[in-house]
This record gives structure tokens, C-alpha cells and sequence, in this order.
């Protein structure tokens, strides 16, 4: 099951308490203060971990907690800190601080390995070793632990791909990627057929690929939670290019990728900004006989009201297929180069 939201509540450790004690000696009367320091608390961090992809295990595991310093001993024995708490969340996760109301971005885990704090752990407290003075050379109190971190956290997922995909219900984006990687999407001749989005692998040639996300299709009005577009539109903001299919039987494919456009700039502005590309598909479904005037109408329109060129592709045929996976793969090696 696919998981992209989730709230938990983390505490750090206690630090542990200081001590009062004093030495006790044969032949010594009055030793002298011997209180140790309390252990600090553990703290408690998010890893980012590519084994994982949802954020499914904390829709049951929904408190976790590190462990408590321990209370410092005689002899100046400082106690045990508690141990630290590692939580690992899938590449692409934002963390939201939620407590009592506030809705504070503490961060985002984009890369493998990346840590970040998010509870601190409780300072240990000195013991009354710490606080002897000439003037006083017994004192009789310590300090207490640490208090611990109690937050409220909001975990949002957005997948990490290089491409989007993006197109209303049933324009064969399922097939297409099943046809392009590894994936096996649920297919169906009906609308929502997808329901969670999808990655899969395009491997390109023995060395390079690429990644490709699937979402759910979006309908208009899906910027305001039509469908199930509001859900996943989040999941294309980090792709580094968004490729709109169109079925070429649609009645009117120049307003479907309007529709499309404008449903991603009203979600998020800087969509309108995202490298993109124009594929029709479903070529497979064109008699010959009207073929080649038909395709040429289309490309000669998108041209002079958008100034887009396009591709169009049969995943059931495979035409294009791979002149697309080529095509994309470029483009993905040049955003790359103008990222560094």
C-alpha cells in the first residue's frame, strides 16, 4: 500500500539526573563530594533510506520515543546516555512541526543518508562534584536532567523521479510506463484505474536509465480536489521534466493539454516553469488511409497556438517507443548538466 502522509509524535530522552554523594574512605571522616553527571538523552532524528518508498509503517506506528539518560553515581561515575533514535523516511519526505497548531517546515530529506534533528535529547545533569567550591566544599544538591523534546510531526511524501507523467483518466499513461520500465501498473479501458502513483525504471542501455512517476489522471478542477488530483499532484513538483499525454482519438487534444496546463500552474505556479514535453498516444488507432493528413493537421496546430512540437507513440505497437526513450534521456542529461 502506498502511504504518502502521516503524523507522528517523537520524544527525545530525559537527560539523566546528577548525583549527591561523598566519599566514603576508611580513615577519611569528611570526603569530599564524589556525585557524578546524568547521561544525556537520546535524541531523536529522520534518515532518509532508499529502502523504502511509503510512508506506510507510521500509519501503525505512530509514537516513538528515545531513550532516557541515566542518573549519575557515586565516585564520579557520570551515567549511561540514552541511546539516539533513527527513524528512516523514504528520499523526497518534508517534515512539518504540527505542534499545538503550528504547521513550521523543519526540513526535507531529498538524498540517501541525509539525517535531520528533530528532537533533541535532554542535557544530563551535573552531580554535586561539579558544584564544590573553596567556600563550599559539600554541597548537598545536583542538577536535574534535562527536559525532553515532545513534538508533533507531519511527514509528506513526494516521489523523487526524473519524469512526470501527466494526462486525464484512461490516455494509456499506465501502459505507457509499463511498456518504457519495470513496472506493472494495473490497466484497465476505465477511468482512475490508477490509484496510488507508480515508478518504474526505464533502463536506457546497459548503464544509464532514467525514472518515470505515474499519477493518477487528473480532471479539471483537480487543483481544487477534483478526483483524485490534489492527492498526487505534489508527487510531480520534484520531477525534473513533465511529459502531458494526450489520446489522439480526444475530441478536442488541443484543450485537453490546456486543461492539463493550467490545472498544474493553479496547483503550483512554478509548474509553469518545468520542462516539458507533447505526446499523443494511442497512435495505433489511426487508419492509414486518414493517417499522415491527420498527424500533420495536429502537429501544424499545436505548433501555431502553442509553439510546441510533439511526438506521438502506440505502446501497443511500440512506433516511437524508442525514439521517445532516447528523447527523454537527452533531456534529462542536459537538465542535469545545467543543475550542476
Amino acid at each position: 500500500m502506498f502511504i504518502d502522509y502521516a503524523r507522528i509524535r517523537v520524544t527525545s530522552g530525559r537527560g539523566g539526573s546528577g548525583a549527591i554523594g561523598f566519599r566514603r574512605e576508611k580513615f577519611v571522616a569528611k570526603g569530599g563530594p564524589d556525585g557524578g553527571d546524568g547521561g544525556k538523552g537520546g535524541s531523536v532524528y529522520l534518515v532518509a533510506d532508499n529502502n523504502y518508498n511509503t510512508l506506510l509503517k507510521f500509519r501503525f506506528e505512530k509514537f516513538h520515543k528515545a531513550e532516557s539518560g541515566q542518573r549519575g553515581g557515586g565516585n564520579n561515575m557520570t551515567g549511561a546516555s540514552g541511546n539516539d533514535l533513527y527513524l528512516p523516511v523514504p528520499p523526497g519526505t518534508e517534515i512539518f512541526d504540527i505542534t499545538d497548531g503550528k504547521h513550521e517546515k523543519l526540513g526535507e530529506l531529498t538524498e540517501t543518508g541525509e539525517v535531520l534533528l528533530v528532537a533533541k535529547g535532554g542535557n544530563g545533569g551535573r552531580g554535586n562534584a561539579r558544584f564544590a567550591t573553596a567556600t563550599q566544599k559539600a554541597p548537598r544538591y545536583a542538577k536535574p536532567g534535562g527536559d525532553a523534546e515532545e513534538l508533533e510531526l507531519e511527514l509528506v511524501l513526494k516521489l523523487m523521479a526524473d519524469v512526470g507523467l501527466v494526462g486525464f483518466p484512461n490516455a494509456g499513461k499506465s501502459t505507457l510506463l509499463s511498456k518504457l520500465s519495470s513496472a506493472h501498473p494495473k490497466i484497465a479501458s476505465y477511468e482512475f484505474t490508477t490509484l496510488e502513483p507508480m515508478l518504474g525504471v526505464v533502463q536506457v542501455n546497459e548503464y544509464n536509465n532514467f525514472v518515470m512517476a505515474d499519477i493518477p489522471g487528473i480532471i479539471e478542477g483537480a487543483h481544487d480536489g477534483k478526483g483524485l488530483g490534489i492527492q498526487f499532484l505534489r508527487h510531480i513538483q520534484r520531477t525534473k521534466l513533465l511529459l502531458f499525454l494526450i489520446d489522439i482519438n480526444s475530441h478536442n487534444p488541443f484543450e485537453d493539454y490546456t486543461v492539463l496546463h493550467q490545472e498544474l500552474i493553479m496547483y503550483d505556479p512554478e509548474m509553469d516553469r518545468k520542462p516539458h514535453m507533447i505526446v499523443l498516444s494511442k497512435l495505433d488507432t489511426i487508419g492509414e488511409e486518414d493517417k499522415a493528413e491527420m498527424l500533420d493537421m495536429i502537429k501544424q496546430e499545436f505548433a501555431e497556438r502553442f509553439h510546441e512540437s510533439i511526438m506521438m507513440i502506440s505502446s501497443i505497437t511500440g512506433e516511437n517507443l524508442g525514439r521517445l526513450k532516447k528523447v527523454l534521456y537527452d533531456k534529462i542529461i542536459e537538465l542535469n548538466k545545467i543543475e550542476i
